[in-house]
């Protein structure tokens, strides 16, 4: 009777496994990644076959081309620095001057922001679109800086349109459970771009950005390690891994060969580009600590040709990117009862103690 219901249930569920198939498919060439989500990422037959090995190949040989292009606008040290490492480290990036003037003009203000969290951390996210940035140049000065967006290409292989918002990450090691970002762990399959420009010094106890130098490579240990991971990943039971951000543990770091992590303890107005590809995590906080930064943030499709041609700098989209996509997912909310994770939390200063 069991196997009856279960078989109806099945039938039931045809239509709309009919009506998902294209997006399932149409995601298998794009920057679809969850192995729980998408049938056809995650079926285990087909990564036995090298589904999941074959999309890393291509989109790392893409990659690898669409940056022959792209490294002509960076700096030949910090593209042997990426090349070599995954990451970028450029300290004191603004003139002390205007690195000054932005802490001021960040200080002097409420933000309208949303909070999320995750274990123990606080994330707080300020977007920082065309409006934002018009009422203050001081950032602006930032963000229209000549080396830092050819930069953010070069790690993330396209050209196109960053995410810029402001970020405070807040921590109480005494309440909460793990913070998951703390597990070394890949955001994706393909090359993508975080950068981090901290507005105050970092130590090593205030859950310093920690990368796993040259772990953006794509060894032949790496490709073994991936196929084994693609086997099982719809089924296992941490939700992060499920989704296509695997983790990894310090063993299997040795195991695969890795250098050793790097924590990134850097002064105030230093500028940390990586490929978040590469193996990296938030090192966790002894203490209570804050955070505050300029983060950006770019992940396109891998598998097209071109470097540019990016839909997000169009009328009405561009500098709006995110102010566009948390519209959408509070309306998913309100439509669908799926919970925003980022939570608004009204205005607040960047540094101020975190609200949910």
């Amino acid at each position: 009777m069991a196997t009856s219901r279960s078989g109806a249930a099945q039938i039931a569920r045809l239509p709309l496994m009919a009506l998902k198939s294209p997006l399932w498919l149409a995601g298998v060439a794009g920057t679809d990644k969850s192995f729980a989500d998408n049938p056809i990422i995650g079926s285990p037959t087909l990564n036995r076959w090298g589904l999941h090995v074959q999309r890393l190949k291509l989109a790392a040989r893409l990659a690898d081309w669409r940056r022959q292009r792209l490294g002509r606008a960076v700096a030949p040290e910090h593209r042997a620095a990426f090349d070599r490492d995954g990451v970028v480290v450029i300290r004191d990036f603004m003139p002390a001057d205007a690195f000054a003037a932005l802490k001021e003009a960040i200080a002097a203000r409420t933000f309208e922001a949303r909070e999320m969290r995750q274990g123990k951390a606080v994330e707080r996210m300020i977007p920082l679109g065309g409006r934002l940035l018009a009422e203050m140049p001081e950032a602006r000065r930032y963000t229209d800086d000549p080396r830092l967006k050819p930069l953010i290409y070069y790690a993330g292989s396209r050209a196109g349109e960053p995410i810029f918002y402001l970020q405070t990450v807040i921590v109480d090691p005494a309440q909460g459970r793990a913070d998951p970002q703390t597990s070394f762990h890949t955001d994706t399959f393909h090359s993508t771009t975080k950068a981090w420009f901290f507005l105050t010094d970092v130590g090593e106890d205030d859950g310093p950005f920690t990368y796993v130098p040259g772990s953006h490579k794509l060894t032949p240990q790496r490709l073994a390690w991936e196929y084994e991971q693609s086997l099982s990943a719809s089924t296992v039971e941490n939700r992060h891994h499920a989704v296509g951000s695997f983790r990894v543990t310090e063993a299997e770091l040795e195991r695969l060969g890795c250098r050793k992590p790097v924590k990134m303890a850097v002064p105030a107005n230093t500028l940390v580009v990586g490929d978040t590809h590469g193996f990296h995590a938030r090192g966790p906080s002894a203490r209570p600590s804050a955070r505050p930064v300029i983060h950006a943030y770019m992940r396109r499709n891998p598998f097209l040709p071109w470097t540019g041609l990016d839909p997000l700098e169009l009328p009405g989209v561009h500098g709006r990117v995110l102010d566009l996509y948390l519209g959408f997912l509070d309306a998913q909310e309100r439509l669908t009862g799926r919970r925003n994770a980022w939570r608004p939390v009204g205005e607040v200063r960047l540094d101020a103690p975190a609200t949910i």
